[in-house]
């Protein structure tokens, strides 16, 4: 059994701790990298049998991807190592989106220091059809939609627009589940997070910070597209209305 193929969030957390390296090459002597491999083995992400191979994230495993990670940075004026799409795809990111991208990976380590990451289990939507995790990290998508599948959480979302008055329908093409169905779709509806973690960070959801979407539109406000990993009902509203 080999150590499996590197994973977003993984290569998320070695770039993190580049950054704060000023992109020097992490060495296994250093005290940070040991207790980086200690971090990245305790991702919920492989199995326990690959996580007790002695080779698995191992210092000398992360010195040789931040030495991938650097050379494949734009720019990068000598020849890159042969580091995988993926390597090139974080080193991007984090040439353009640096601090986007630190949020993420602060928010992936509270999530594990504090045990709730670590507790939540895979959920379907957190890879896409298409194989992509979202571009914050799986661990953070599998977080998000967790919390979106709360059925307490939408309840009380629910009763809250029923207070005010509000049509229980989805936020970007308006679908309302009882005109359509009956009764049997009375005050159905999913929510979704108007800011992906990295960005609202892990804190208590809080009812602002969801809107009401159909099943349809859940999907798409969380499947990437064009480098785009996450979607508010307004941008994905006005996606629809630039192709009718």
């Amino acid at each position: 059994m080999r150590s499996p193929s590197w994973t977003w969030d993984e290569l998320l957390l070695i770039c993190s701790r580049l950054v704060e390296n000023n992109w020097r090459q992490l060495r296994t002597y250093q005290p940070a990298t040991t207790e980086l491999a200690d971090l990245l083995r305790s991702l919920p992400l492989h199995d326990s049998a690959v996580r007790a191979l002695p080779e698995f994230r191992s210092a000398a495993s992360i010195s040789r991807k931040s030495a991938d990670l650097i050379t494949n940075r734009p720019g990068y004026a000598r020849q890159a190592t042969r580091g995988g799409h993926l390597t090139s795809l974080i080193a991007e990111a984090f040439t353009t989106r640096e601090g986007e991208m630190m949020m993420a990976a602060r928010a992936i380590e509270g999530g594990i220091g504090s045990g709730e990451l670590v507790t939540i289990p895979p959920q379907p939507d957190e890879v896409d059809p298409d194989g992509y995790s979202a571009q914050e990290g799986r661990l953070l998508a599998r977080w998000a939609i967790f919390r979106e599948r709360n059925p307490a959480l939408r309840n009380r979302k629910v009763a809250e627009a029923k207070h005010l008055g509000k049509r229980i329908q989805c936020e970007v093409c308006q679908f309302h589940f009882a005109d359509k169905y009956g009764p049997i779709g009375q005050d159905y509806i999913e929510v979704h997070h108007l800011q992906p973690l990295y960005i609202s960070g892990p804190r208590e959801t809080r009812l602002r910070d969801l809107a009401f979407v159909c099943a349809n539109c859940h999907r798409m406000c969380h499947r990437s597209y064009l480098g785009s990993p996450w979607r508010t009902p307004d941008s994905l509203r006005a996606m629809i209305e630039t192709t009718t």
